[in-house]
Parts: structure tokens; C-alpha cells; sequence
């Protein structure tokens, strides 16, 4: 696990703040540009020179290293606390904000750890920072920065499976339906990075170019053969108990572009729709379940579900007055069974799966997906929804509308 590093005191603010040639300081003078704030986050969490230290942005700070004046307010902090949680750079940076006095006047500071899963980008593109200038990394440095992980560090999601090899990926399906997602424009058009370097640099293969759990996961030709558990069970019954007659028994075993789309359309066809003529010249139309309620829910299991402990599969029981959803693993990193589904509060025990998630379009925004779903289902008029939050399985009960 990477150092914790204390926080930089005063004196070290002052040094940094006036070393108009370091690799780990960019100075903005106000927010004007979030996007270039984002990109210096990213430089810094790839940490292209190795320093192994953390670097900063200083808000409200000159090219010469003095003050501006600018107003830390409550709102710009929390626009750039928000960097980190809008999904944009990926993986998700280890960064703090705070507001800090430079010269006897307020700046924001951001201070950003070093990824252990380099590279990181933002929008697709990789950062990284040399000297005093902010670039595009080249596939070079790119290779650079794959080779710098920890293997032994990594989520079980971006380790090597020994016993996987290149010809076990549809390369088809990462080129054609993976790349054009994950990669900004002008990257992809550039084209310069071959197959190989590109499945490295999005982690689906080790610098070596052994497949990694995700890379088999999201872009294998059978992921099930490598990771027991890495499908969808879906069941209908005909009634209140599970014991009740079987209406449809579905198996989703396909790499994840596959797996997400076919299960969009499973959960489409088996929600109803009741039309009240009744209420006047309009007719109104009310789902037993608001879809969005159930995309957030089901990819929520999906991502968060463990791979490494279990080879259970996230379960789907639609029975005739519910639907309950469950995914093996319990609560990760800093969520809790006390603090499960509170907004904001989320970690990731699969974060390169939840990376590919949120390429791909079926994520928009990191800890927010329950409650989407709890605001769809209240305007639906469904029930409040049930969560069961055990050490090793998380489980949610739908209450039909």
C-alpha cells in the first residue's frame, strides 16, 4: 500500500508555491478552466518522474508563485472536491482539497498521491507533467507508467491471470466497441498504440501481456472459464415465493459490453405498464417498476460484487409483487453496513470493471446510483426500497408499484 504522507506545513507551502520549475506544482490562478485543473490531477497522479510523492494544484495562485486574491468559497471547493467524483478522470485519483493561507491570503490547494494503477486519464487521455510543462503521454511514457505497477498491490480486478493468454480476449470487441469508448478522439485517431500497448495501458493485460481479471471480464471471449462467477442469473416466477412456478430462467454469460446490454433489454421486456384512463383527457402511463430504478440497481451489483472470494453470480429473482436483486460481497473500503447507500459514500473493490463501466455509458456519475434509484422509485410510487447489508452478500427488495 502506498506511504501516508503527513500534510505539507506552512514553510512548505511557501517553497513549493515559488518553485517555478517543479514537476509537482501547477499554479491556477483562478478556476476558470476546470478542465486544465482535471488534467493537472491526473499529471500529478501519474507521477511520470517517480517521485513517489505527492503533487499540487495551488488555486487562486500566479504564474510567479504569489497570491491572487481569489475567494475560497465553500462552492469553488467543493467544484474541485467534485474532480474526483464525476467519473472523468479514471481511475479515480486519491486527492484531497482544502483551503490553506499562502502570504497571509486564502488559496485552495489540491494535493494528489500517486496512483498505484497508472495511467490515469482524464476524458480518456493520459497526463502526466514534465518540469514545469503539463503534456499528453506518449505511448512510450505510457508503457512507463503500466510497467510501474504493483502486482502485488493491485485490486483483484487488475491482477494477471497466469493461466489466460492474449488469444483468450475478443480483440474484435475491445478494438471496435471498447476502444472507440474509452479513448478520447484525437487519441483514437492518432492511432499510433498497437493492440497490445492499448490493452496495457486500460489495464486488460499486464505490462507482459497476460490478461488481467477485468481484461477477461469486459473483453473476453468466455469469461466464465476464468472467473467462475462473472454472470448474471435472472429468474421469473409465477408468484410470491420462489418456490412458485418458473415463468423464464435466463443465463447472461458474456463479455461486459455484451452482458450490460443484454441485460437492459431483459429487465425492458419484463416491466409492465398500466394505463389510467381515468384521471382526465390524458392518459397516464405507470410502470410496476421505473427501468432507471433497475439499471442502477443491477449495475450497482455488478460493480461492487466481489470476483476474487465468490463464484456466485449477481442474482435477478422477479417474483409476482417484488424483485430482489443480489450480488456476492459485502461492504468495501469506507462504506459500511451503517453508511451503505448514503450519497457520496462509495470505494470500489473492482475499479478498472467500474472504469469500464463508465466508458461504456452505463454509469454517469461514481456514488449516486442508489439514490437515483430511490428518487425514480418514490415518483413511481413504489416503496421505499430494502437493503440487506451482510459481510458477505448485499441484497435489495423492489416493492412493486
Amino acid at each position: 500500500m502506498m506511504d501516508v504522507v503527513s500534510p505539507i506545513t506552512d514553510e512548505e507551502l511557501r517553497l513549493i508555491a515559488c518553485d517555478l520549475e517543479s514537476d509537482r506544482t501547477e499554479r491556477k490562478e483562478a478556476l476558470t478552466d476546470r478542465g486544465k485543473v482535471a488534467q493537472a490531477v491526473c499529471a500529478s497522479a501519474n507521477d511520470l518522474p517517480g517521485h513517489g510523492l505527492p503533487g499540487y494544484v495551488l488555486v487562486g495562485v500566479n504564474d510567479d508563485g504569489q497570491p491572487t486574491g481569489l475567494p475560497i468559497t465553500d462552492p469553488l471547493l467543493l467544484n474541485l472536491g467534485g474532480l474526483r467524483e464525476d467519473g472523468n478522470i479514471l481511475p479515480l485519483p486519491s486527492m484531497t482539497v482544502s483551503k490553506r493561507v499562502l502570504e497571509g491570503i486564502e488559496i485552495a490547494l489540491v494535493e494528489v498521491m500517486p496512483s498505484n494503477t497508472p495511467p490515469v486519464r482524464y476524458k480518456g487521455t493520459p497526463w502526466i507533467r514534465i518540469g514545469p510543462r503539463r503534456a499528453v503521454a506518449t505511448p512510450e511514457e505510457e508503457t512507463r507508467l503500466a510497467e510501474r505497477r504493483r502486482a502485488a498491490d493491485l485490486p483483484f480486478d487488475a491482477r494477471p491471470l497466469l493461466s489466460a493468454s492474449i488469444s483468450d480476449l475478443d480483440l474484435d470487441l475491445f478494438e471496435w466497441t471498447y476502444l472507440p469508448s474509452a479513448l478520447a478522439p484525437e487519441v483514437l485517431a492518432a492511432n499510433e498504440r498497437s493492440i497490445g500497448h492499448q490493452l496495457a495501458a486500460l489495464r486488460f493485460t499486464a505490462s507482459d501481456g497476460v490478461p488481467t481479471v477485468a481484461g477477461i471480464i469486459t473483453v473476453g471471449n468466455d469469461p466464465t472459464s476464468f472467473v467462475p462467477g462473472a454472470f448474471v442469473q435472472f429468474l421469473r416466477v409465477d408468484g410470491p415465493a420462489i418456490t412458485d412456478q418458473v415463468i423464464a430462467n435466463h443465463r447472461i454469460a458474456r463479455p461486459l459490453p455484451e452482458l450490460l446490454h443484454e441485460l437492459d433489454e431483459l429487465l425492458r421486456i419484463n416491466v409492465s405498464t398500466s394505463v389510467d384512463l381515468t384521471s382526465g383527457p390524458v392518459e397516464r402511463r405507470q410502470p410496476d417498476y421505473p427501468l432507471v430504478a433497475l439499471q442502477q440497481l443491477t449495475r450497482n451489483a455488478l460493480m461492487h460484487r466481489t470476483y476474487e472470494t465468490s463464484m456466485a453470480p449477481v442474482r435477478i429473482t422477479w417474483l409476482s409483487d417484488r424483485v430482489e436483486i443480489q450480488n456476492p460481497g459485502g461492504p468495501f473500503g469506507q462504506v459500511t453496513a451503517e453508511n451503505f447507500g448514503e450519497p457520496g459514500v462509495t470505494d470500489y473493490r473492482n475499479p478498472t470493471i467500474a472504469e469500464a463501466m463508465r466508458q461504456l455509458g452505463y454509469v454517469q456519475r461514481f456514488g449516486v446510483g442508489i439514490a437515483t434509484a430511490r428518487k425514480v422509485l418514490a415518483e413511481n410510487g413504489n416503496a421505499e426500497p430494502r437493503f440487506q447489508v451482510e459481510p458477505t452478500y448485499v441484497s435489495v427488495t423492489i416493492r412493486r408499484a
